[in-house]
């Protein structure tokens, strides 16, 4: 079973950064075809896709929206995801949550998630 927990989330000026984690459990990634990815959901909307990153390969994926300001990336050695955002709007303000998969699926779809961490961006 794959644990995956959050952290790094606060709150932030626009413009400013935060650096969001993602450590993950149960299983070994580095050797593996999972997929792990960051999705977002601000109060009153659906949850979006944000970023995904191909744990062998390194192959990532970014939604248009952050394409350009968030780079997502993972560290095999502790098993963790990273998610760094710059430039930071209040349109980014959201649960953050990352997910995990055994593979690329259509619309993003994942097995496994996190609680989240919530990203504050004040204006």
């Amino acid at each position: 079973q794959v644990q995956l927990v959050e952290s790094g989330g606060g709150l932030v000026q626009a413009g400013g950064s935060l650096r969001l984690s993602c450590a993950a459990s149960g299983r070994t990634f580095s050797t593996s075809s999972y997929v792990m990815g960051w999705f977002r959901q601000a109060p009153g909307k659906e949850r979006e896709f944000v970023a995904a990153i191909k744990w062998s390969g390194g192959t990532t994926y970014y939604a248009d929206s952050v394409k350009g300001r968030f780079t997502i990336s993972r560290d095999n050695a502790k098993n963790t995801m990273y998610l760094q955002m710059n430039s930071l709007k209040p349109e980014d303000t959201a649960m953050y949550h990352c997910a995990a998969d055994p593979g690329i699926r259509p619309g993003w779809t994942m097995d496994y998630w996190g609680k989240g961490t919530l990203v504050t961006v004040s204006s």
